[in-house]
């Protein structure tokens, strides 16, 4: 991702970039714990899944890649864990919010297509809090692409981990360079 807190001098991490990393890093955490509580709530509507079933699990494990994977780009220094994380991000988000989708608007043929051994209406219960989970999982999804993306500005703009040159520079700085050029307005 082009950024790790360890290797970049602490004198030159603004506030933002370090409460921007902690957000990320918070997000990604709540994005494991609901991805493991979707698997549980699934695996307690029938123990051993159906083909729908698995295929629900998989797509909460690759959100825990995902996030695993966030949570590796926020602390390595190379682009091909942040390019890993977006590209699971945004994948996991958009099939996150199908199925939640799916889980309200279909609970009763959701329910069947996973052949659940509890009875109905309990079933339609636990899947409709896995649908909220997975809401949940989609709005959380966003947030850390967001943050993802003011990850790599800051380590942008405070220059690059890997030898590149900082582009941050003071107002004042910027102000007395302005005044060199040959503007009809002084500055």
């Amino acid at each position: 991702m082009g950024l790790s807190l360890n290797t970049i001098p602490q004198s030159t991490i603004t506030q933002s970039h370090y409460h921007t990393h902690k957000i990320f890093l918070f997000s990604n955490y709540i994005l494991l714990g609901a991805a493991s509580s979707c698997i549980f709530l699934t695996l307690s509507l029938r123990l051993v899944p159906s083909l729908c079933g698995v295929f629900l699990i998989l797509l909460h494990v690759v959100t825990i890649v995902g996030a695993v994977s966030g949570c590796a780009a926020a602390s390595s220094g190379t682009n091909r864990w942040y390019a890993a994380h977006m590209v699971a991000t945004v994948l996991t988000a958009i099939f996150q919010g199908s199925v939640s989708v799916l889980i309200f608007t279909r609970t009763s043929d959701f329910l069947g297509n996973l052949k659940s051994y509890v009875r109905e209406e309990d079933g339609a219960v636990i899947l409709k809090m896995a649908g909220v989970l997975c809401a949940v999982i989609f709005c959380l999804e966003w947030v850390a692409l967001t943050l993802a993306f003011f990850l790599k500005y800051y380590a942008y703009v405070e220059g690059d981990v890997n030898g590149g040159t900082a582009l941050r520079r003071s107002a004042k700085m910027q102000q007395e360079n302005l005044k060199d050029w040959p503007w009809p307005f002084q500055v």
